[in-house]
């Protein structure tokens, strides 16, 4: 059978974009790409690079009153600009995007900006109406994150809109415990936003090791977020009272309420973008959420059609869509058979001042496989114990008590990503 092209990639985010560009720019595959929103993708456009300069600008007034310790005089953050940060942001992500794009141009991609969907095993459809046939599609097209199912829920914002909010909200409630609700409350309070985060749990951060979670959890309390344990959203609903009359009140679980807010922000999870995909007939596998199953060569059940990054639903985060997307196009395309290894996948989350920086096993994860050896410290930095901080990093091993194997680390501290 003769195909209009050797690949279809639906999806321009880091994983969708490298796939394509490997195979044609390196294997001189006959390659295309849709994406129907930003070149880009999640990270570039509405996800980490937008998020880490927002931690950037967060961090200035820590750094001011570092410098005031170490005896600079006047030393001060002054007032942030939102509207200001707001203009350089945009145009730092045109950069990107059009630099994503002209990868995939010098790569000879053929580039449609719009949505396009699965007819059959080998053809696509755009929205424009134009059909392509091709020996293997790749769908690329990652996450979204989702609102939760009280009433009320379209008054709030998921974390893609903070990046466009017209002004920066002067009290905010975030609901979630994960890493992108702990990270944005710790950004917005930086930036001066009073900030409330309600959270299911007794701690913050399910499924990071223990004593990560409890250095988080203090830590947020330290800073000043009224971060508000143990209870969930009833419902969302407007009250005059807010700025410009336009406020929103949560009523909590517990009967109590949370006092008027200017804006409300949900980080309660992302699902898989797959819906309208056109995936139900087609024998594709997918998982309960959505999630395209696919095998370590990022294959589905159907042979022509494979499947990375967010919209699989393993590790959600952008290092790994990319080297998906790279070893799908090795294996494929490149005759180096790379199959996905999700074993060992560093993670991070960008709080502030001190960040978690992990790999491998929590303690206890740890713990219930077998015998363990713990080693562990926490001290004051000396940078900043000498400018009168108290707060203290820690780090943490995890070793393997009969073979001396480290199955985990775990750092509390100041740039800690790295």
């Amino acid at each position: 059978m003769t195909f209009d092209l050797d690949l279809f990639v639906i999806g321009g985010g880091s994983g969708g974009v490298r796939a394509a560009r490997i195979a044609a720019g390196e294997y001189g595959a006959r390659v295309a790409i849709a994406e129907e929103s930003r070149m880009g993708g999640t990270c570039v456009i509405r996800g980490c690079v937008p998020k880490k300069l927002m931690v950037f600008a967060s961090e200035m007034p820590e750094a001011a009153a570092l410098a005031r310790g170490y005896a600079w005089q006047g030393a001060d953050h002054g007032r942030f600009d939102w509207q200001a940060f707001r203009g350089k942001l945009d145009r730092e992500l045109d950069r990107l995007e059009g630099a994503y794009t002209s990868g995939l141009v010098s790569a000879n991609v053929e580039i449609h900006h719009e949505r396009a969907v699965l007819v059959d095993a080998h053809t696509v459809q755009l929205a424009s109406g134009a059909r392509f046939t091709a020996r293997h599609i790749l769908i690329a097209v990652g996450g979204r994150p989702a609102l939760p199912p009280i009433p009320g829920a379209e008054l709030g914002i998921v974390s893609d809109d903070i990046f466009t909010l017209p002004e920066l909200p002067g009290r905010v409630l975030i609901v979630g415990s994960g890493f992108i609700a702990c990270e944005f409350a710790s950004i917005l309070n930086g930036l001066g936003s009073q900030v409330v985060q309600i959270c299911r749990a007794d701690q913050v951060l399910r499924g990071f090791d223990g004593d990560m979670r409890r250095r988080a959890t203090e830590q947020l309390l330290a800073s000043g977020i009224d971060l508000r344990l143990g209870t969930s959203p009833e419902r969302l609903e407007r009250d005059g009272q807010g700025r410009d009359g336009q406020g929103l009140r949560m009523v909590l679980a517990d009967g109590k309420g949370v006092e008027v807010v200017d804006q409300v922000i949900f980080a309660t999870g992302r699902a898989p973008y797959t819906q309208d995909l056109g995936l139900a007939g087609l024998g594709v596998v997918l998982e309960r959420n959505g999630a395209i199953r696919v095998d370590e060569w990022s294959q589905t059940s159907v042979p022509s059609i494979y499947a990375v990054g967010d919209v699989t639903d393993q590790v959600n985060l952008t290092p790994v869509a990319i080297r998906m997307g790279h070893n799908f196009a090795d294996t494929v395309f490149g005759g180096k058979p790379r199959p996905n290894d999700l074993s060992q996948v560093a993670s991070a989350v960008y709080m502030r001042p001190h960040e978690i920086g992990t790999i491998g096993l929590t303690e206890e994860q740890a713990r219930a496989r077998g015998p363990v050896d713990i080693y562990e410290t926490s001290f004051r930095a000396m940078r900043t114990l000498f400018a009168g901080s108290e707060a203290r990093s820690a780090m943490k091993l995890i070793v393997d008590a009969e073979t001396d194997r480290v199955l985990g680390c775990h750092i509390f501290a100041p740039e800690a990503e790295r």
